[in-house]
């Protein structure tokens, strides 16, 4: 079993700065990619930025310019910190990680909780 624990969420002023973290664990053979997604109420989640092995990262089309994410591999961690933040930015942010778990043959997908985000005066 792979658990993914976020942190950093919360009430933050327009044009602020958030730090989201997410660190994974159990039962962890390999992870090819960790991930920050978001999802606002009626509508589909979206990427915020994805950084795979070999140094590949990918952001969002909604924060690009605006957005950070560096993993650590040893330690199963991704961190992402979004800039000059907007009230189009509140949302649920879910950390997710592509998991090859211990005894298994395949890599999975395994999602975190959740975390609200609130951009407000």
């Amino acid at each position: 079993q792979v658990q993914l624990v976020e942190s950093g969420g919360g009430l933050v002023q327009p044009g602020g700065s958030l730090r989201l973290s997410c660190v994974a664990s159990g039962s962890i053979f390999s992870i090819s990619a960790m991930a920050w997604y978001r999802q606002i109420p009626g509508k589909l989640r979206q990427l915020v930025a994805a950084a795979h092995d070999g140094g590949r990262i990918h952001y969002g089309d909604s924060v690009k310019g605006r957005v950070t994410i560096s993993r650590n591999k040893n330690n199963h961690t991704v961190v992402v910190q979004i800039d000059n933040l907007k009230p189009d930015d509140t949302a649920v942010y879910y950390c997710n990680a592509d998991v090859m778990a211990d005894g298994d043959n395949m890599f999975r997908y395994v999602w975190g909780q959740g975390i609200q985000v609130t951009v407000s005066s």
